[in-house]
């Protein structure tokens, strides 16, 4: 998908990169330690031609590395790239909005440390403002 309806949207830019949910699917289950193709086969009960797609494309875009684990037979893995990790915040802010309208018995993100829930929250880092509390517009 190539969108150009509002030329330099960043939206768009970041739906070229990761716009299908195979592909967030996949980033979901690289941030849980997943790196190999079998166990996102697994996880994601996605057929391999399909999976080998996205696994390429992530790739391409930067948000995944590939690296050998096994010289014979050849076998590499999956690895969040800076790109790949800075998405985290992206994943928990979907799961949030699927929380507050999605409803369901859906799973919690939970600090490991803590064991408290986390509750992601999306603030403009100049104003400190919650995002979508405060009028915006799109400038060049």
């Amino acid at each position: 998908m190539k969108n150009s309806s509002i030329p330099q949207c960043p939206v768009a830019r970041g739906l070229d990169s990761v716009g299908d949910a195979w592909s967030i699917l996949v980033l979901r289950d690289a941030h849980a330690g997943l790196t190999r193709f079998d166990q996102f086969r697994k996880s994601l009960g996605i057929v391999p031609t399909m999976l080998t797609k996205r696994l390429k494309a992530l790739t391409e875009d930067g948000l995944l590395e590939k690296r050998l684990y096994s010289e014979k037979p050849p076998r590499e893995e999956y690895i969040l790239t800076d790109a790949g990790r800075d998405f985290l915040p992206v994943l928990m802010m979907i799961g949030a909005w699927a929380h507050r309208h999605c409803g369901g018995d859906l799973a919690r993100y939970v600090d490991v440390e803590t064991g408290g829930e986390i509750q992601p929250i999306a603030i403009d880092a100049v104003t400190g403002a919650k995002l979508g509390t405060r009028a915006m517009r799109m400038a060049p």
